[in-house]
């Protein structure tokens, strides 16, 4: 007699699925997505560098063709002024300027005579166009030999306060028009009480340099 069947069979054991998940990404890795946005991010910053050192190049070239061209328009001035006093020294023939300036330095600036006598002039000229003898008299030019020796008479500038005489420096056309502009900033500060000076086309006022918004960078 056969046995009899279990009315219920056995349940089948389950096997692993061979089927895999696909694992999350781990962290420090990086997609493909990702790495091409790196990459591009990576030639954006190199093209931006070079970009940066090119503005600064062209920067530099722009601030070096400015001096060259200031440096060019200020020789053309030396010789236009160098034609001019040529042409005067010409006409003044019958005048010994030098003589002529060291007497003044001796007379309105009051040097003293020794010190008048060892002054070394390179040359010493009128400029300007010939006046009728009414007139006012012509501007002399003279440019000194020695730099301390020019700076001492500049010193005695002081002697012709209440006249119609000054010493100055010569200076180039754009030089003068920032000087021009400087000059009534200047009288404001000496009438508030401040201590103002200006260095060729510089104002320091108590010791300090003056840097008005107001006023174009150039005189800067």
């Amino acid at each position: 007699m056969k046995k009899a069947q279990s009315a219920s069979s056995p349940a089948k054991s389950e096997m692993p699925s061979s089927k895999r998940c696909r694992p999350a990404d781990s962290p420090g890795t990086t997609s493909p997505a990702g790495k091409d946005i790196a990459d591009i991010l990576e030639s954006i910053d190199k093209r931006l560098s070079i970009f940066d050192a090119r503005l600064s190049l062209v920067e530099i070239l722009h601030r070096e063709f400015k001096s060259l061209r200031e440096s060019l328009e200020f020789s053309q001035q030396q010789v236009e002024t160098l034609a001019a006093e040529n042409a005067t020294l010409r006409e003044s023939r019958g005048e010994d300027v030098e003589t002529t300036v060291k007497s003044f330095i001796k007379t309105h600036l009051k040097l003293p005579e020794d010190t008048v006598k060892n002054i070394a002039f390179d040359r010493v000229h009128r400029i300007g166009p010939m006046r009728a003898a009414t007139g006012r008299p012509r501007p002399i030019v003279a440019k000194f030999g020695h730099f301390k020796q020019k700076e001492q008479v500049k010193s005695r500038g002081r002697e012709l306060k209440g006249t119609d005489f000054s010493v100055n420096d010569q200076f180039p056309k754009e030089i003068l028009e920032r000087r021009r502009v400087l000059f009534p900033i200047r009288r404001g500060f000496i009438q508030k009480g401040s201590r103002a000076v200006i260095a060729v086309d510089r104002l320091y006022v108590d010791g300090q340099l003056y840097r008005d918004p107001g006023i174009t960078p150039w005189l800067y």
